[in-house]
């Protein structure tokens, strides 16, 4: 276990060890910096992913899987600020249908187990496996992680499901019976006479939700001061793949999106491999819940940001990285 900073006085072990974690010689990606475009079969044709490697190390290989659906690797960049020093290996990708990757306009394709089998994939592409393969899932990637693990989980040497309850009913009922509540009264009459015309799409609508409910309790700040990445993956973000599985807006799950009627918190129990499930005090998922998923599976541990949101990888950044890293590092070690 490496606890060093490259950018401090290290040892000439620690020294090797940073020149290993950073040399990119001999391997198949040298030559776009880590970057490799993996094919992927669907029932409608062959597409490209794009990936990306970041560092070297032959037992801690994280792949991080963006929520959305539609989003973008761009939210994951604070990575960078600590995964390095701790010498792990770690992948963006950009899912089938965004930003990077090939974004074919069948919307058949935004299909759930469709998505499992990408990444499965994309595992096998990038070499990874249950000597190293440490799958990170937040938000809608939470969905697809924990998805995977239910059928691939021989695969795995670590799960992280961050900011996902298991439940869409028991996401939408924390959103209307909680967090709702909490909004200014005209807000909320505002949002729910929309609501109820199914005026998903109304600009007024979306303008409150992100006003008043994403700076609450999707990235707690205000919308001017949101990071550069964030505001980068909202801008990426492909509607097509967001509105069919998800919907208009993080204000719950509504209308005919796929993911509406998802659950599995009776299969929890199947779960065997080292889990840490991610929750914050501000997010759009009840804490309690993600608390809850840790004793479900058979191998958990539970991580609670207090000062954080649905993207507590900024706003409680500390606590997040801490408690990331800490999970990798002992698994990784054999004390967990």
């Amino acid at each position: 276990m490496f606890l060093y900073s490259c950018t401090e006085q290290p040892s000439s072990s620690d020294t090797q060890a940073c020149a290993e974690y950073l040399d990119n010689s001999g391997q198949e990606d040298q030559f776009l910096g880590g970057i490799k475009m993996i094919p992927i079969s669907t029932p409608k044709g062959e597409f490209k992913v794009w990936t990306k490697r970041v560092g070297n190390n032959p037992t801690k290989k994280v792949l991080l899987l963006h929520g959305g659906p539609g989003m973008t690797h761009e939210i994951y960049e604070c990575f960078d600020g600590y995964f390095p020093q701790e010498n792990i290996e770690y992948y963006y990708y950009d899912q089938l249908g965004s930003y990077y990757s090939d974004q074919p306009k069948d919307l058949s394709l935004w299909d759930l187990p469709r998505f499992v089998e990408e990444v499965e994939q994309v595992r096998i592409a990038l070499g990874l496996d249950e000597s190293n393969f440490y799958l990170f899932g937040q938000s809608w990637g939470g969905i697809l992680a924990s998805e995977y693990a239910l059928k691939y989980q021989k695969n795995l040497k670590g799960l992280i499901i961050s900011n996902m309850v298991m439940s869409i009913k028991d996401y939408n009922e924390y959103s209307a019976k909680v967090l709702a509540p909490k909004l200014p009264s005209k807000v909320l009459d505002t949002i729910l006479s929309y609501e109820e015309k199914e005026e998903f799409s109304n600009e007024t609508y979306l303008g409150l939700i992100t006003e008043h409910y994403y700076t609450r309790h999707i990235i707690r700040m205000p919308t001017d001061s949101w990071p550069d990445p964030i505001n980068r993956g909202f801008k990426h973000l492909n509607p097509d793949v967001y509105v069919t599985m998800q919907g208009p807006s993080e204000f719950g799950i509504k209308g005919d999106a796929t993911l509406l009627n998802w659950d599995i918190k009776d299969r929890l129990k199947e779960i065997t491999v080292p889990t840490l499930t991610i929750g914050a005090e501000y997010d759009t998922m009840d804490p309690k819940h993600m608390e809850w998923v840790s004793t479900e599976v058979q191998n958990g541990r539970y991580l609670h940001c207090p000062n954080g949101s649905h993207l507590c990888q900024f706003d409680d950044q500390k606590n997040f990285f801490t408690g990331l890293v800490k999970f990798v590092n002992d698994v990784d070690a054999g004390q967990f």
